[in-house]
């Protein structure tokens, strides 16, 4: 079976545009020849008979009729014909005998042709006839005299081959015009074709459909909702996902076309569209959901033609969060047991190579006591086994520091019954943890640096105490700790507190920066804790 030939977008554009203008000049020229054509012949119609009519009222024609004059006739008609630039006149008595003719030898002969029966009876007529000076196209009008009797015919004749003429030169005359209108159109045409092809970059219908095609697929497929607007703040694609959302939020029916203020206000994109500037990762609320918001302006050629949003409901986000942190907690543990663990084993090494088996003996007992110490202390206090894994991580690394990391002996964190609040107590107990640690370690000549944790639960609430005997954090400071960007310790630094403290808000909880509690900083956080019904507390 042949393969169907495709044909470009260029060709196709200049074949159709071309064909309608042809088709169109067709129709022009079959109503210009059925109009133009017969209105030419009957204007020369109408001519001759006006001419004719015109002498037919002159007195010295009745007259010369009626006295068998036909010497000023002759020459009067003779002037009559070559002022109006007709092929005869020729006067006509009753019995059709001439009186005057553009053939002097021809006056006094019957008139041949035929054609005057109906202005012998006085009316009017247009006939078609052969003479001595050949074909011609005739009118017939009659002539009374003073008394109104009919004396005799004038008949005004126009050379039938000069109107046929003018009938084909009328006719080429609009071939003429509509092929020249032919040729501009196919011309426009192919400069329209070449514009949309540039306007379209290049592609061929195939491509672009195939491009929209894809297009679609990969907003669909997306896990992000995304809304784009024109330059008006029309929303001018709305994605499957960003539709589940809205519909979640409690925004009903169709949103396309509308202006994004009318729904969403807080979203921002005319700020985006009037600035030309972006919104990275702005927190929003939509109805009962916490969004995470990317907003960027659309650039054509430099010029702003409309703004894009992508958003996720923050939900999903932290849940991801939450695996990830979960393994960065575990592979962090391991990396730093491994690392205690090589340090442990060249200890081992070097008191086997020296011989000394009684104190090899003591040291390993030693250290299985302790690490079995450590680990029951940390599973029995902490029953949230991502939190007791973090905290396991925190003090090997402590301990590679040169520093302690104590879990107070009354510390009590039963398993939550919702796993997010453990994500949240992750990044509020390590970002506090971590700031105390590196503290601790700009003091080079103290001898004991510590660090204490406390968790304590009481009837649905939480209390999380992290200390330190660094130096402190000096006073005036109050809330501008926890603002993003703030730090004393130089650029890109001040987040970990921010974050502190928007997982304490998430929480719905209170946090505290206690003075007076001795050296080094206290931070007290106070949230609601849910625990899982089995664990009975």
């Amino acid at each position: 079976m042949a393969r169907k030939k495709n044909y470009s977008l260029r060709t196709m554009i200049a074949v159709m545009v071309s064909a309608v203008v042809l088709l169109v000049l067709l129709i022009l020229y079959f109503i210009f020849r059925n109009q133009i054509i017969p209105q030419t012949r009957q204007a020369l119609e109408d001519k001759a008979i006006t001419i004719a009519r015109t002498i037919a009222l002159i007195p010295l024609v009745s007259e010369g009729l009626s006295e068998g004059n036909s010497k000023e006739i002759q020459d009067y008609t003779s002037r009559i014909a070559r002022r109006n630039d007709i092929m005869f006149v020729v006067v006509t008595d009753m019995k059709g005998i001439r009186y005057s003719h553009p053939d002097a030898s021809l006056v006094g002969l019957p008139f041949a042709g035929g054609g005057q029966e109906i202005s012998l009876r006085g009316g009017e007529s247009i006939s078609e006839g052969a003479g001595p000076l050949g074909r011609s196209l005739r009118g017939f009008v009659p002539v009374y005299n003073n008394r109104g009797h009919q004396v005799g015919v004038v008949i005004a004749g126009l050379s039938l081959e000069r109107v046929e003429r003018l009938v084909l030169l009328n006719e080429w005359t609009i071939i003429a015009i509509l092929v020249s209108g032919a040729l501009l159109g196919a011309g426009g045409a192919f400069i329209l074709a070449a514009q949309i092809k540039r306007m379209v970059f290049g592609m061929e219908p195939e491509d672009i459909s195939k491009l929209l095609q894809e297009r679609s697929a990969m907003l669909e497929s997306t896990r992000e909702g995304i809304i784009a607007v024109d330059q008006q703040a029309r929303i001018t694609i709305l994605n499957m996902e960003a539709q589940r959302l809205l519909r979640a939020a409690g925004i009903g029916g169709s949103a396309m076309n509308r202006q994004i203020a009318e729904f969403w206000p807080e979203l921002g994109l005319e700020r985006v569209l009037a600035e030309g500037e972006g919104i990275q990762d702005q927190e929003l609320e939509l109805g009962d959901s916490s969004l995470l918001v990317n907003s960027l302006p659309v650039r054509v050629n430099g010029t702003i033609v409309g703004a894009i949003a992508t958003f996720r409901d923050e939900t999903e986000l932290a849940v991801l969060a939450e695996k990830l942190s979960g393994v960065s907690v575990y592979a962090e543990a391991l990396r730093s047991g491994a690392h205690e663990f090589m340090n442990k084993l060249h200890v081992i090494m070097g008191m086997t190579h020296m011989g000394l088996y009684d104190e090899l003996q003591q040291y390993i007992l030693g250290t299985v006591s302790n690490y079995q110490k450590e680990i029951g202390s940390i599973t029995r206090q902490i029953k949230d086994p991502v939190m007791a894994g973090f905290l396991l991580g925190k003090l090997s690394r402590a301990r590679e520091a040169g520093m302690e990391l104590l879990l107070t002996g009354d510390s009590y964190l039963p398993e939550p019954a919702d796993p997010q609040v453990i994500h949240e107590l992750i990044t509020i107990a390590g970002n506090l943890l971590d700031n105390a640690l590196e503290s601790l370690g700009e003091l080079r000549e103290q001898p004991v640096k510590r660090v204490e944790l406390a968790f304590q639960y009481e009837e649905g609430r939480l209390l999380c105490e992290v200390s330190d005997n660094g130096p402190g954090i000096p006073a005036g400071l109050g809330e501008k700790i926890f603002v993003q960007g703030y730090s004393s310790k130089g650029e890109q630094r001040g987040i970990g507190l921010y974050l502190v403290k928007k997982s304490v808000d998430k929480l719905k909880g209170h946090l505290e920066l206690a003075a007076g509690c001795g050296p080094g900083a206290h931070f007290i956080v106070d949230v609601p804790y849910e625990v899982k019904e089995e664990e009975g507390v």
